[in-house]
């Protein structure tokens, strides 16, 4: 509790020191807790010689002497651990190192010069960095923090995972976490180095068992390399388009990078302004569900069972909706 409180008692006088006058409100927001309990701790703060005014009025609030600045301004290690996180404090707090971001980044500012210190902070008001996509919710993912401390330790971390045949328990080597498009994934060894979807661990167990990391192993290396893999895997064949102008414009929307690629590389426009594209596609039926969504923006040219299956799909859904009689 005491060092809880001498945590809080610093980023209280940290967060003056870096904002000028603040009132009790807003530091209670900022520290996340009661009004009353900032009142102790700025009494605490003055009791022990720092020169903590209190500015009456409308426009008042506590503020530091005038050139006073604290040089407290070490890192723990946890708050050291937290910089790589800095500028996404969503993904920090699922890591469950979301206050020693915080704590971190005002021992930082309160560090530089007081130059330096304003053009931080003017650049922490105009840029924002936000790593989910749009409109996805975020996963749960409530063993995000023991697979991260088997990782750190490095600890064997034996989970219960759900796969999409069924449920399987296995006792894995973690090698390293990766944060992508807003989702969590855990590269781990078990035979050979595999990658597992946070949210589908379904529980996990830290053992006590250690482990070697593989020599050289570098996560950035092996999950470019895994993407790679992936994005070749993923694409089973290339569907001929013959799109409007509106179909072209779409295609990035729908399609990605691919769809970029195969727009960049459409013939000249016709006539009408349409224009012929070669697009990476997944198997028959994902493909007919995705082009579909291009409507009478897009005529499937081939390859002839593609063509076919959208056909087949139109067809069906216009007898769906066909009025009665």
């Amino acid at each position: 509790m005491g060092a809880m409180r001498a945590d809080r008692l610093l980023s209280l006088l940290l967060l003056l020191q870096n904002r000028g006058r603040m009132t009790a409100p807003e530091l209670a927001a900022e520290l996340e807790v009661s009004v009353r309990t900032v009142y102790r701790d700025i009494e605490a703060l003055g009791a022990s010689g720092i020169p903590i005014y209190a500015d009456r009025g409308p426009a008042g609030g506590y503020r530091l002497l005038d050139g006073y600045r604290t040089r407290l301004t070490g890192l723990t290690g946890d708050e050291a651990d937290s910089l790589f996180l800095a500028g996404m404090p969503g993904p920090a707090t699922q890591l469950g190192l979301g206050a020693d971001l915080a704590t971190a980044q005002l021992k930082l500012r309160a560090a530089l010069p007081a130059e330096l210190g304003e053009r931080s902070r003017r650049i922490q008001e105009r840029f924002h960095l936000d790593a989910p996509g749009w409109f996805h919710d975020a996963e749960e993912v409530p063993h995000l923090g023991a697979v991260a401390e088997a990782v750190w330790r490095p600890r064997v971390l034996r989970v219960r995972y759900r796969r999409w045949r069924g449920e399987v328990e296995r006792d894995l080597h973690p090698l390293g976490l990766v944060l992508k498009g807003g989702i969590w994934y855990l590269v781990a060894r078990v035979e050979s180095v595999r990658t597992y979807r946070v949210s589908r661990i379904l529980s996990a167990e830290v053992l006590e068992q250690t482990f070697e990391r593989p020599t050289g192993f570098d996560l950035a290396a092996y999950w470019q390399e895994s993407s790679r893999k992936l994005e070749e895997m993923r694409f089973q064949g290339e569907a001929e388009l013959l799109l409007t102008p509106r179909g072209l414009r779409l295609l990035p929307m729908r399609f990605g990078a691919a769809g970029a690629a195969a727009a960049a590389a459409a013939s000249p426009p016709d006539d009408r302004g349409r224009v012929r594209v070669v697009l990476p596609v997944e198997s028959l039926p994902v493909a007919t569900h995705d082009l579909l969504w291009l409507g009478a923006e897009a005529d499937v040219l081939g390859p002839p069972e593609l063509r076919d299956a959208v056909a087949r799909t139109v067809t069906e859904l216009a007898q769906r909706y066909a009025p009665p009689g």
